[in-house]
């Protein structure tokens, strides 16, 4: 698949708590995929890279693709953690690839949810991502990894339970079903709790948001309040970006659409299921980045 009508195409989505690779053609569109480990390149650079390459050669394993046609595929990698230009020549230029271009997630996150239309996202899993696409530009609001934003994330809400499990340890706070929950899985003891936390991940904090979600269904007054915070910084997002009654709002991620119950019926009038996943939209934009280069050469 030499010709340039039939090149190679590789897109890459990749976050805290894993990544996702798609190998195809324009003209036949994505033919294989894998799923791989964590691709923060804030987190942890060498993992990340790792888990990358370690997902296409899977993708290529499992399409019976000789890894030796991919030299000059186009690839598009939209990851978390990526804050600067020099963050994305580094991972191009850890990748045996001649023809890469990096990203964060949210450009791809969005062209994968709107496929090209005019709305707003919310793409809420291990991270934070509040975005509109007006005209085919994009405006985004935080992103600046869970360190010092990511407010209403998988990351924040799993911390924000163990915050609340400890501060009911402490007599500080009414213990109910969420803290049983949490303290249970550390065995009753906060200290282990301090030890978890002080070398947790994002993604590591990420696996107690189903824990917050579950009893906020449940009637939690705890969890409830956590996730309505949350909500409450997701309107305030939607708000700068420009949001109107009627306008196009896609929840999207494994906590995004669970958003629905906390944020007001005004912004749910015009909410659209995603048309596709951010893998998909990376993968869309490998094909943009080709169609671009063929017509630099003519």
């Amino acid at each position: 698949m030499s010709d340039s009508t039939h090149t190679w195409l590789i897109g890459v989505d990749g976050g805290g708590t894993g990544c996702r690779a798609a190998i195809g053609t324009g003209a036949h569109g994505v033919l294989t995929k894998s799923e791989g480990g964590p691709a923060n390149a804030t987190s942890d650079f060498s993992l990340a890279i790792k888990n990358i390459r370690a997902a296409i050669a899977a993708a290529a394993n499992s399409g019976d693709i000789d890894t030796a046609w991919l030299e000059h595929a186009e690839v598009y990698l939209g990851l978390a953690g990526v804050m600067s230009t020099q963050d994305s020549a580094r991972i191009a230029a850890a990748l045996p690839y001649h023809r890469v271009t990096v990203s964060d997630d949210r450009g791809t996150t969005v062209t994968g949810a709107l496929d090209g239309a005019d709305g707003y996202v919310l793409a809420i899993g291990t991270g934070t991502i509040a975005a509109c696409s007006r005209g085919g530009a994009f405006d985004y609001v935080g992103g600046w990894g869970f360190q010092v934003a990511d407010q209403g994330s998988g990351a924040w809400l799993g911390r924000a339970a163990l915050e609340h499990v400890l501060l009911c340890h402490d007599g500080l706070a009414q213990s109910g079903g969420l803290c049983a929950d949490v303290f249970a899985k550390f065995d009753h003891d906060p200290r282990a709790i301090s030890s978890f936390a002080s070398a947790a991940r994002p993604g590591d904090f990420a696996k107690f948001a189903p824990d917050v979600i579950a009893a906020g269904k449940g009637g939690d007054p705890a969890a409830r309040t956590i996730l309505q915070e949350g909500a409450d910084h997701l309107e305030a997002c939607l708000t700068r970006l420009g949001f109107r009654a009627g306008d196009r709002l896609c929840l999207k991620g494994g906590v995004g659409p669970h958003y629905a119950d906390y944020l007001p019926p005004v912004f749910l009038t015009n909410r659209v299921e995603p048309r596709g996943s951010a893998l998909d939209g990376a993968f869309r934009l490998a094909g943009i980045s080709a169609a671009h280069r063929a017509e630099k050469t003519r």
